[in-house]
């Protein structure tokens, strides 16, 4: 098969290799997808880089574990019916050796949900890591239906997805972006209010929107966000954060407390297997009634990898980064 892997961590075009390996055969309980299109994720740029320390969690490594494709070839235990099945693969390269970069990949027969024959490949390989850690960041507290829901960052991939799942499970949707020049981009059938973080107290115009405050808190940026998060955070409201910009994070301890907040900290891969067998379904049911849209930036082809990642590092730029399996 043609497949990019890395040996060694390091810069994108130093380390990523893209040639013949050979295919994979699928264990007990597995499936192998032949795979059409592989998601990026800033993960997958980390444990490419060796971020904070990583090292190397098998001699090689084919990244990236999101991806769409079909279903060609079955292990034991695995009903035989599902060789044609288009899925989308979560988890590719969450404690395993062979990701989605590469024209086959092998994953446990769970990790390759069903994707409806009206979706695009597109959107099924953007809705792995992005969509289930927004799942986590909005139901693992319980049902948000009459909640009120503010999302930070909502223009990102697990913002948008969040934003949306919560509106699709009945929340009110309240977001942030960075910048003014930004709402104009905030789907207003989606989004009820939207704040730019830019302005002179976003504090005082989210209150405006909440005045007994908000619910859930998603949170992008913990370290620059929480006071801000503390000032409208409702008495018990629960802070979900999946990312900070500090990697040691200072918080307003006392104000937090006297107000109740739960501070839930949240690692994709790390998540407990039925919360994301559970994401899995919920992902496909609101994409399938197209409760859920991706914003696709850019496509590679495989020998551009290199590139792919790239964009996925120097980042700032909202849309998912997709590369493109020759079939």
């Amino acid at each position: 098969m043609l497949a990019s892997w890395y040996d060694d961590q390091g810069p994108a075009a130093d380390v990523l290799h893209v040639g013949e390996l050979p295919d994979p055969l699928p264990g007990p309980g597995e499936v192998r997808v032949r795979v059409r299109v592989s998601g990026v994720n800033p993960g997958d740029t980390k444990k490419r880089r060796g971020w904070l320390g990583s090292s190397m969690p098998f001699p090689r490594v084919i990244p990236h574990s999101d991806g769409a494709g079909v279903i060609d070839a079955v292990g034991a235990g695995v009903d035989a019916r599902r060789v044609g099945q288009r899925v989308w693969v979560y988890g590719a390269q969450s404690y395993r050796p062979i990701g989605t970069a590469a024209q086959y990949t092998v994953v446990p027969d769970h990790q390759a949900a069903p994707l409806p024959g009206h979706l695009s490949d597109e959107l099924g390989a953007s809705l792995g890591i992005p969509g289930i850690t927004a799942h986590r960041t909005v139901f693992t507290d319980g049902p948000v239906d009459g909640r009120l829901v503010l999302v930070h960052g909502v223009l990102g991939g697990v913002g948008s997805l969040a934003a949306q799942l919560a509106h699709w499970a009945g929340a009110t949707v309240i977001a942030t972006v960075r910048r003014t020049a930004d709402l104009d981009h905030v789907d207003p059938a989606v989004v009820s209010h939207a704040v730019a973080l830019d302005t002179g107290d976003p504090a005082a115009a989210i209150r405006s929107y909440a005045p007994r405050g908000v619910d859930r808190i998603i949170e992008v940026a913990l370290s620059d966000n929480a006071d801000l998060d503390n000032a409208i955070a409702a008495n018990e409201a629960v802070v979900a954060a999946y990312a900070t910009r500090a990697d040691r994070t200072e918080i307003p301890f006392w104000p937090l407390l006297f107000n109740n907040v739960t501070l839930r900290l949240l690692g994709s891969d790390d998540f407990p297997a039925e919360a994301k067998r559970q994401a899995a379904r919920d992902l496909t049911s609101a994409a399938a009634v197209g409760a859920l849209t991706v914003d696709v930036r850019d496509r590679y082809p495989l020998d551009e990898i290199a590139k792919a990642h790239d964009h996925v590092d120097t980042g700032g730029v909202h849309g998912r980064i997709l590369v493109t399996l020759p079939q």
